[in-house]
């Protein structure tokens, strides 16, 4: 509000000095007992202020807007279990439900291991024919371009000679 440097205030108290002389200690304890009175009257017009306030409801009020704005009370935390849970599932092991039916979900899952196996196999083994059939086929192939190229460049023979 009031803007004052230091040299400011030091010219403002040689002026003082100068017109009040011997009256300025006086001078300060008037002002320091006016600023008294008035952080005084400050503080109970903010007392009165948060009686009324208080009186009003607004303190509940406010307490309803901070219940609403939490989020332990909005069920946020109830989310971010659910997230965490997510996030720490392994879907290689089974869940407490499946532990619970018995041995009947262990068979099914060695069955569905086996056949996922003979799976794998089975699709090795017909890659493994496929690239040695495409590795055949390539060779023929440079065989007979080789045989065609080696009957280009040979000297042709006349028959008479």
């Amino acid at each position: 509000m009031f803007d004052f440097g230091f040299g400011e205030l030091l010219l403002i108290g040689i002026v003082a000095l100068i017109f009040l002389g011997e009256d300025l200690p006086n001078v300060f304890r008037q002002m320091g007992r006016f600023t008294g009175k008035i952080r005084r009257m400050a503080r109970e017009f903010q007392r009165a202020m948060e009686d009324a306030a208080d009186e009003a409801g607004v303190k509940d009020v406010t307490k309803t807007f901070k219940d609403a704005a939490n989020p332990s009370k909005m069920g946020l935390n109830k989310l971010s279990e659910a997230a965490d849970k997510f996030e720490k599932w392994d879907p290689t092991k089974p869940s407490e439900k499946a532990k619970g039916i018995g041995s009947e979900t262990a068979q099914l899952s060695e069955e569905r291991a086996e056949a996922a196996r003979k799976i794998r196999e089975y699709s090795a083994e017909k890659t493994n024919e496929r690239i040695a059939a495409e590795k055949a086929a390539a060779e023929a192939k440079a065989a007979a371009e080789a045989k065609t190229s080696a009957a280009d460049t040979a000297p042709e023979v006349k028959d008479g000679a």
